[in-house]
């Protein structure tokens, strides 16, 4: 999915009857989803909702896979025709209180359809193990004008979801996590601006035949008492050829951490699925691929790089790359034990960008909580020229895909930390650099690994290796700096379009550090 530049659209004023006849001819088409849509749901009267467990979703869930996919209902095209500015000034009135004179440490906002946000999808809150619809009132939003506020009362659907709870400071509710846009997610810790995005599920991504991109069409958001610090919300997925049942367990603070539990199930087969799918955006950074354009930043990007921690127990280290082609790489593992999309410099003087403040982005790592078998975890890179686009897209891709009629559950823990959470005070690569070794016309790359005794340094070798070229040297040298070692890779392609290189530490015999991967590509 790409981030859009906004700037440019024209300011549509909607009139009444632009309003009537967008609601009479469009807010009737498509499906929505509810409880009373399967066989086995247990539903009551509305004013008493009806009874809700995490069940509910996953027989929901279940039967829907029996049948094809009803699309869903869409907002109206005068709706849809808002520019940024206009759907921007689109706010849900806090006052409007989703439980009531109920207290709780959390707040929500709800989005309303419009603009990108084409799709409508239901909303419910649970209270005492019942689920209540959250109708969309004439009360629910300030708007820019009364035509748009009576459009939003008769679609009477919502676009998304976002929660607050005070996690810089106790007297205000920030807002820490966004569900909006198919499975699109995203969320901060404490001194955080959002970046990086995660998805419920990635179908297809970068496949000749197209990406498909499944939805979260129904939410239910659970009350938290007054004292708890965690807040529970289920999504029922729906795509073309899979549905499924999840369960958010949301812990704002620092880091912040999301449980998920998803249950599948597959209409058809499905090769390329990707779970816990991760996207970010990725420019340049001046260190190790420029970027063609004058830029007066040291580096443009969310995230810097893909950490991998093997089911092996090894660290992987690959930086990301903005390419000039389409780059997919895969890295096997069997039973992972975590990956991530790190950002790893954290000060203003790695990125001197004001506005941006990329030092204080997320990174995001994803540790498995059941076995997750055979697979991979695949990284794809696409050719960008604006930071206003997503490009990079990392998740595990199992042996064997999804297999029609058998559901398949998997379970994992989002964080949104600094910095890996499995190196802290750990040896890793702080920084990699490119160039040309001085004196010559070899290429170059230079290695900084941080948290290692300088003292040992006769004691620790390089292990490193070229799927193309050769490794014409390498060599070691105190970074006092960096509290560890700086290394030395020369480098010949010899006439090679692309290279894959791998350089490991060892002490006695074993990793001292994080395996630096990298794929060179000839310019």
């Amino acid at each position: 999915m790409f981030k859009t530049n906004f700037t440019t659209f024209l300011v549509l004023f909607l009139t009444s009857s632009l309003m009537s006849a967008a609601v009479q001819a469009e807010t009737n088409t498509g499906h929505s989803l509810h409880p009373s849509d399967t066989q086995n749901a247990n539903t009551d009267s509305p004013t008493e909702g009806y009874r809700f467990t995490q069940k509910t979703v996953i027989e929901m869930a279940k039967q829907l896979a029996k049948a094809p996919m009803q699309p869903p209902s869409k907002a109206p095209s005068a709706l849809n025709a808002l520019d940024y500015d206009t759907y921007r000034q689109i706010n849900f009135q806090q006052n409007q209180a989703v439980w009531g004179d109920s207290p709780t440490q959390f707040s929500i906002q709800l989005f309303a359809p419009g603009f990108l946000y084409k799709d409508l999808i239901e909303i419910d809150a649970v209270e005492n193990g019942r689920a209540f619809p959250i109708e969309v009132t004439p009360k629910s939003f300030n708007t820019p004008n009364q035509e748009i506020n009576a459009l939003l009362t008769k679609v009477g659907k919502y676009a998304g979801l976002r929660l607050h709870y005070p996690i810089n400071n106790k007297s205000y509710k920030d807002e820490f996590i966004v569900f909006q846009g198919a499975s699109y997610f995203r969320a901060v810790s404490k001194g955080q601006n959002y970046g990086v995005s995660a998805r419920g599920l990635a179908i297809d991504v970068a496949q000749p035949n197209g990406e498909e991109f499944p939805m979260f069409r129904h939410f239910w958001i659970e009350r938290p008492s007054i004292s708890q610090t965690a807040i529970v919300v289920h999504a029922l997925l729906d795509s073309e050829r899979v549905i499924g049942a999840y369960r958010f367990g949301i812990f704002p603070g620092s880091p912040t951490r999301v449980d998920v539990s998803a249950t599948l199930f597959p209409r058809e087969n499905i090769e390329h699925i990707g779970l816990a799918p991760l996207t970010s955006m990725y420019m340049f950074n001046s260190t190790l691929n420029q970027s063609d354009i004058p830029d007066y930043r040291k580096a443009v990007h969310d995230s810097e790089g893909l950490q991998i921690h093997t089911g092996s127990g090894e660290m992987l280290w690959r930086p990301l790359n903005n390419p000039s082609d389409l780059q997919i790489s895969a890295f096997i593992d069997q039973s992972p034990k975590g990956f991530g999309l790190i950002q790893r410099h954290r000060q203003f003087d790695d990125y001197q960008d004001l506005e941006a403040t990329y030092q204080t982005r997320p990174s995001i790592w994803v540790k498995p909580l059941n076995d997750w078998g055979e697979g991979h975890v695949e990284l794809v890179e696409i050719p960008s020229n604006s930071e206003a686009n997503d490009n990079i897209v990392a998740y595990w891709q199992p042996k064997g895909g999804l297999v029609k009629d058998q559901p398949f559950t998997f379970s994992y823990r989002l964080t949104l930390p600094n910095d890996t959470p499995a190196l802290a005070s750990k040896a890793h690569v702080a920084r990699s650099a490119y160039g040309k070794k001085l004196g010559s016309t070899n290429e170059e790359f230079v290695i900084d690994f941080s948290h290692i005794d300088i003292d040992a340094l006769d004691s620790i070798y390089i292990d490193s290796n070229t799927s193309a070229g050769k490794i014409l040297e390498a060599h070691l040298t105190p970074n006092p700096y960096q509290d560890g070692i700086r290394t030395y890779i020369s480098f010949d392609p010899e006439n090679a379009d692309s290279a894959e290189l791998r350089v490991q530490l060892k002490q006695d015999g074993k990793p001292l550090a994080a395996t630096w991967l990298y794929r060179w590509l000839k310019e």
